[in-house]
């Protein structure tokens, strides 16, 4: 730091100065003050301001000139917060509390995007683990010349499951740059969810019932398809041995929003499970039982509903029932 700058950076501080002792001077004179008296006040007036001018330069100038020289000698230079000694004037400690904290915030954004990342090379090393068991059970089926169309059409729509989990798992991560946000008919969305998953719900002989999907909410389209796909196809893979598969969806209009009703007469889900059913990878016991779970689903699903501003949540009678609640604002 140059004496030169730091004289320009205090510019109006000099200029306030001088003008200070200018208007000193002029009452002095006013007031008919001897000429030796008014030069000494003014030698004393500019000495105190050299002096403290001076002692204010030197004290940040051996400051900064440390932290250049620390910045130089770094290697990582995102660690110099940690190295900062504490300075001995106030802007000096504004700006060290300040590097502080916006490097600890750093390290939180590099800590989640690390966390994120992580999860989804986990994610993708389980799904290609999931994906194999589909891809060998055709290539056996064809090595055998087993082709039955019913597994074959079986084995694809687990595929083709797997493959739209994992396009919405990562468009969650970018919502913001994926979904638009218009009016759609709930009746709308949910036909094209069951026209996909119909062969299976076919094969299961799954009774559907639906009421009041003629209303419209606002959300994406395409994003609520997937969801509604995403709950069918956790009613088959949940349903309960003892009987035959019963869906039923009803959407209800309140003055502040709008609540959609999936319920099923599945297995149902424990009630230690509930709270947890969201969570990632989570498959309780109705996954560690029987049907084959990744536990990614409802995690999706949430993690996509509430990046559209709507809520979900579940309730179930073990062994009889479970009910999915699909809230949009109205807003």
């Amino acid at each position: 730091m140059r004496f030169a700058d730091y004289l320009r950076d205090r510019m109006a501080t000099l200029i306030i100065t001088i003008f200070s002792l200018a208007v000193t001077l002029i009452f002095l004179l006013a007031f008919r003050v001897e000429t030796q008296v008014m030069a000494l006040v003014a030698v004393i007036f500019v000495l105190s301001a050299a002096a403290c001018l001076l002692w204010d330069y030197f004290r940040k100038r051996d400051y900064y000139l440390r932290l250049e020289a620390m910045l130089s000698d770094l290697d990582k230079k995102y660690l110099l917060a940690e190295m900062m000694e504490e300075p001995a004037f106030l802007e000096g400690r504004i700006l060290s509390d300040t590097l502080v904290e916006s490097g600890k915030s750093m390290a939180d954004n590099v800590a989640d995007f690390r966390r994120t990342n992580k999860e989804f090379r986990e994610y993708i090393e389980m799904w290609v683990h999931e994906v194999k068991i589909p891809v060998s059970s055709l290539r056996l089926m064809c090595h055998n010349r087993t082709l039955d169309p019913a597994r074959i059409a079986g084995e694809l729509k687990r595929i083709d499951d797997y493959i739209d989990n994992v396009l919405y798992y990562s468009r969650a991560e970018n919502a913001a740059q994926d979904y638009i946000i218009k009016e759609v008919s709930l009746e709308e969305c949910f036909k094209a969810a069951a026209i996909k998953n119909m062969d299976a719900l076919n094969m299961m002989g799954a009774d559907m019932k639906t009421e009041g999907l003629g209303l419209k909410v606002m959300t994406d389209g395409k994003w609520l398809e997937f969801i509604f796909g995403q709950l069918l196809d956790n009613s088959m893979k949940y349903k309960s041995p003892d009987r035959g598969l019963e869906i039923e969806v009803r959407a209800e209009e309140l003055p502040d929003k709008t609540n959609v009703y999936f319920e099923d007469n599945g297995i149902g889900i424990a009630p230690e499970d509930i709270p947890y059913v969201f969570d990632k990878s989570f498959t309780g016991h109705n996954g560690r039982k029987g049907a084959h779970s990744t536990g990614m689903g409802l995690y999706i699903v949430k993690s996509l509903f509430e990046r559209l501003g709507h809520s979900i949540s579940v309730s179930s009678e073990a062994g009889r029932s479970t009910v999915f609640t699909l809230t949009f604002g109205k807003s």
